[in-house]
């Protein structure tokens, strides 16, 4: 099968012609359509996500058919469609797990990081790890759905009922949010790179009542922020911002530091917290709630073979919603 593959961090991917996969007990072995490219898959190839399995393909918001059927799997029959999300395996029996966080499972293994992904024409994947992907989505508009989307909804989740909602960093999870959150009856505020009028128009356009600069101050106190951009400084921006017992959230997998802030900005039960994975019950919840909203989400798209340029488009912003690549 065809794949990029990442053999050093730090080195861009190499093109490769690997064996196929097999599907093991508990697998689905899946013909990939498509593969959504997330900055999780940067900070990986960066060297910021520090022990991947290597070589490793990367890739973890994955649309494909089913070829076949592990062992002991029941739950989905060759030709399905099914997305596998960045949520790869648990061990079902830790204390996480056990007290329905399997997000924090202690032995957990991740898609594209500690388990193939996505960056390839065939992958395994668990069963119980996988999602039907609803009709209504093409395989390239449903692969955002399983990150940027389903991370993006737990973090909404997180934040609670705030009414006047923040989004730092207005990428492929905040549009997919954005969507979610006005459709919920809430209040988008987009903050963006500073001077960055286009990606401002784009947020208004799904809905976001205002869109300035990262470090501006919007019309009204924000009751909960989101942080997608990984510039820990967005988080004390985020608490000025805010109004009292206001929750900010940060999305990402990795951030820079966040730099010291005075305790005034904390106090009044205001409170910074972090999302980490998802559950399946995350997902079962948002493959069903976007179809109703309905979640549209704006991919720019690239051949299997230009997973670099994406990798390196997505790093300098150089397009708005998410990045895809068509593999089939």
């Amino acid at each position: 099968m065809r794949a990029m593959v990442l053999e050093r961090q730090g080195e861009p991917l190499r093109p490769a012609d690997l064996p196929e996969p097999s599907a093991g007990p508990g697998q689905v072995l899946l013909d990939v359509g498509a593969c959504g490219v997330c900055r999780t898959d940067l900070h990986i190839l960066d060297g910021e996500l520090a022990e991947p399995k290597l070589p490793l393909v990367p890739g973890h918001q994955i649309v494909g058919i089913v070829r076949e059927l592990g062992e002991k799997v029941e739950r989905f029959a060759p030709g399905d469609r099914v997305g596998v999300p960045w949520l790869g395996w648990t061990d079902g029996e830790c204390r996480y797990c056990r007290s329905g966080r399997e997000n924090l499972c202690d032995h957990a293994r991740f898609t594209g990081y500690d388990i193939d992904g996505g960056y390839a024409e065939v992958a395994a994947a668990d069963a119980r790890y996988c999602f039907p992907i609803p009709d209504g989505y093409p395989d390239l508009q449903a692969a955002p759905l399983l990150c940027a989307g389903l991370i993006g909804y737990r973090a909404l989740r997180l934040v609670g009922e705030a009414e006047r909602i923040g989004f730092y960093g207005f990428g492929a999870a905040a549009h997919i949010l954005c969507q979610v959150a006005v459709h919920e009856g809430r209040r988008v505020f987009a903050f963006t790179r500073e001077g960055d009028a286009e990606t401002q128009a784009f947020a208004r356009g799904l809905g976001a009542e205002w869109a300035g600069g990262s470090e501006e101050r919007p019309p009204d106190e924000l009751d909960g922020a989101i942080v997608f951009a990984p510039v820990g400084a967005l988080m004390t921006a985020a608490l000025r911002a805010s109004a009292k017992g206001a929750r900010i959230i940060s999305a990402g997998i990795h951030m820079s530091d966040i730099p010291s802030f005075s305790y005034a900005d904390l106090w009044e039960e205001r409170t910074l917290g972090s999302v980490a994975n998802l559950t399946r019950e995350d997902g079962n919840q948002f493959i069903a709630l976007a179809p109703t909203v309905p979640v549209e989400t704006e991919v720019t798209v690239y051949p299997l073979a230009q997973a670099n340029k994406a990798l390196e488009d997505l790093r300098a912003g150089a397009f708005r919603g998410a990045a895809v690549l068509q593999v089939a």
